[in-house]
């Protein structure tokens, strides 16, 4: 409760009150790194009446990362829409000296200083870890990972001078870019991002391999008639194009957005092909 996912899933449920149902109760179903929420839907009825919330990388990164997932990526659940895209960012905090003001800067500071580089992120196995990893593997830094239970730890300890680099959600460092010492050094989109114009994309600053986007999508059973998915895919889209949503979810740095059932089951399945090199090269793996 009270990070992204909770904040995107409580716009969508206030715009869906008397149209998908009489009421919509978000439920966070915790654990297993998401994918307890993944299997609640995947085994709930198909007559829309629970409907999943969850960042893509649950069908497409985690089927290279988990040995036993749990469920299958490409039928148990229905992709009905994105509602919103994100980015993600590098911060560097008071565990890197104050002059040290670019991504370029930062790194001939990795260079010289690699027993102390490491980097957090909100979860093993996420996009932000293996974009940290691609990062450091790419100007030859054998940083250390070290992952959180979310974004917010992660930021506290990086503010508060315990780690020296976090990669994580662009719009979970905002509530923290005015904190003393923190610098964010580069973004994970092929443009800048409109809610921090002055910082560069990796690909600026010599990195382009370093490239990641997100969604938080909507997904249904996997049996669900079509007849339901185009009616909540209406609704999603209804929604995303709601000036008050848009409003909303960019003060946490998302951009909303959606697209048919069939143009998203095509993106996240070509995003399943993109990520199995990047994690397969990483050498990282989970058993369940």
């Amino acid at each position: 409760a009270g990070g992204t996912a909770y904040t995107t899933a409580r716009r969508v449920a206030e715009r869906w009150r008397g149209k998908l149902a009489h009421n919509v109760i978000v439920e966070n179903r915790m654990g297993a790194a998401g994918r307890i929420a993944v299997n609640a839907v995947k085994d709930a009825p198909a007559d829309g009446t629970t409907v999943l919330l969850s960042p893509d990388s649950m069908l497409t990164i985690y089927p290279s990362v988990y040995r036993r997932l749990g469920y299958d990526p490409a039928s148990d659940v229905v992709p009905v829409s994105p509602v919103c895209r994100y980015i993600f960012a590098l911060g560097i905090g008071p565990g890197v000296p104050a002059e040290i003001a670019t991504l370029a800067a930062y790194v001939d500071w990795a260079k010289r200083k690699a027993a102390q580089v490491s980097y957090g992120s909100p979860a093993a196995g996420s996009m932000p870890h293996f974009l940290g990893d691609r990062f450091y593997r790419g100007v030859g830094v054998p940083a250390r990972h070290t992952p959180y239970r979310g974004s917010a730890p992660a930021l506290q300890d990086l503010v508060g001078g315990h780690i020296p680099s976090v990669m994580t959600v662009l719009g979970d460092f905002l509530p923290f870019k005015d904190s003393a010492g923190l610098r964010i050094l580069a973004v994970s989109d092929k443009e800048r991002s409109r809610f921090l114009p002055n910082v560069p994309t990796f690909a600026e600053a010599g990195y382009p391999d370093v490239y990641g986007v997100e969604n938080y999508g909507l997904f249904l059973p996997g049996k669900s008639p079509p007849d339901l998915v185009r009616r909540v895919q209406g609704l999603v889209a209804e929604t995303a194009a709601s000036k008050a949503v848009a409003d909303g979810l960019a003060v946490i740095g998302m951009e909303t957005g959606a697209t048919s059932s069939e143009a998203y089951r095509d993106y996240l399945a070509k995003e399943r092909l993109a990520w199995a090199p990047i994690v397969k090269e990483s050498g990282f793996s989970l058993e369940e």
